[in-house]
């Protein structure tokens, strides 16, 4: 074992900062990364399918992100206040976001969405939140709820996910299924007065949203006076230039992001209606504390990240970049689709854009019960196999990410390792264990 990894191990639990939690004797340390591949301190090459989870859509090591932050670090690395840097990609973002008419930095997506939420709460004056089982929002207590429950309760009931969250703020947090605008306008309907927001990822995960499902979120939120909140923490600027606003062309009150915004920099924005983010305006806290709503972040908009952000958003503003993301995931999810026929295995290929994950089922996936595996141990067995074939990604299988780095050469190579990968997981895995779906619809 390579010294760094057995420090690594001792370091950090499961010897990494989270999810990526390998068997001890797969665990390894990254040396570097260009374009899409990384190298380890063993010298070992990988193909990169998790890019930063999506932070670095540039690509690793970009030189325009590299030039950028380089000249930006020898101007300051941190104010904690507003520099040219950070106004001018928040004049950027408010110029192409329907959505955000202000906005405000932050560090991470998780507390961009941790604001938004706070916000709606404020605004409305109302304590629940309405969001989407299976769907992530960041590591706060609402982000993470009904994230992965393997036998899920009647809606809207939610389950934690997760030890040491509040167990009384369970109780103001609503659990709906994604793509099913009938039971979700009723539970609206039926909490239309405690109901402050609605916050959905508009592409959960890998499944996209069904025609009509985002304007019918839109509709029932004005209804009632609640605030549809979009996290485009991973949909922004990946999907489309103005994300998921404009690829699907519904606009919310409040929308987070995070993510590729940043170029592989951490950075966190969120932003909405100006009568909405009045709320976190300070002198409130004297001349109107009950409207005002507590928000700071000490290396929110700071002028490394903001620079990194600003050269980003100009690579993507690019002459056919969008046109490249789609079509690159197309090929990708075509090929990864016919890996599993030429295997007889039962699966389907979801995502949009440069977005890519594996269900084994063949029901029609449409949220998160829906496309939840029939047989995990495969899906589990198959992510290690690829790793150990030389492709880098999260071993819990949630998405593959693509970025501008990566080539349709990447995606048959990426390809070519899945079949190797999943033939070896068939033979060590039983097609009994299946894993059952549960839960209905309850009041």
């Amino acid at each position: 074992m390579h010294p760094a990894i057995a420090r690594s191990l001792a370091a950090f639990p499961a010897g990494c900062n989270g999810e990526f939690d390998l068997p001890a004797d797969m665990a390894t340390v990254i040396a570097r990364g260009e374009g899409c591949r990384l190298w380890t301190v063993e010298g070992r090459e990988l193909l990169d399918f998790s890019m930063g989870w999506g932070s670095t859509l540039p690509g690793h090591a970009r030189p325009e992100i590299v030039a950028a932050v380089s000249e930006a670090v020898t101007r300051g690395a941190n104010f904690s206040y507003v520099t040219e840097a950070s106004l001018a990609v928040a004049e950027e973002i408010i110029r192409v976001s329907p959505a955000c008419e202000q906005l405000r930095f932050c560090a991470s997506g998780t507390e961009s969405t941790m604001y938004c939420l706070r916000l709606a709460r404020a605004f409305t004056g109302r304590p629940k939140i309405l969001k989407f089982e299976g769907a992530y929002h960041g590591a706060h207590d609402t982000g993470v709820a009904s994230l992965f429950p393997t036998a899920p309760p009647d809606y809207p009931h939610s389950t934690p996910s997760s030890a040491g969250v509040d167990a009384h703020g369970q109780n103001n947090i609503l659990i709906a299924p994604f793509n099913d605008a009938a039971t979700v306008a009723e539970l609206i309907r039926q909490h239309q007065h405690e109901l402050a927001g609605v916050i959905v990822e508009p592409l959960q995960r890998c499944l996209p949203p069904s025609p009509g499902f985002l304007e019918s979120l839109r509709t029932a939120c004005t209804d009632v006076g609640a605030l549809l909140i979009f996290d485009e923490v991973v949909t922004g600027f990946r999907l489309a230039y103005g994300g998921a606003q404009e690829l699907y062309g519904v606009v919310p009150d409040l929308v987070a992001y995070g993510k590729a915004l940043g170029g592989g920099l951490p950075i966190g924005v969120y932003g909405g209606r100006r009568d909405v983010m009045q709320w976190v305006v300070e002198k409130r806290m004297t001349t109107a504390p009950e409207a005002y709503v507590w928000t700071a972040s000490t290396l929110g908009g700071n002028p490394i990240s903001t620079a990194a952000a600003s050269a980003a958003l100009a690579i993507y503003r690019g002459e056919g970049v969008y046109e490249q993301l789609h079509e690159l995931g197309e090929y990708l999810r075509a090929g990864v689709g016919q890996v599993l026929r030429d295997l007889g295995v039962e699966g389907q290929v979801l995502g949009d854009g440069p977005l890519a994950s594996v269900a084994f089922t063949l029901r029609q996936a449409t949220d998160y019960r829906s496309s939840r595996h029939d047989r995990p141990d495969l899906a589990r067995q198959l992510m290690l196999n690829l790793f150990t074939r030389g492709v880098f990604l999260n071993p819990m299988g949630t998405k593959l990410y693509l970025s501008l780095a990566h080539t349709a050469a990447d995606c048959d190579e990426f390809c070519n390792r899945m079949t190797d990968a999943l033939a070896a997981a068939l033979e060590t895995s039983s097609p009994d264990r299946r894993e059952p779906v549960a839960g209905t619809v309850g009041s």
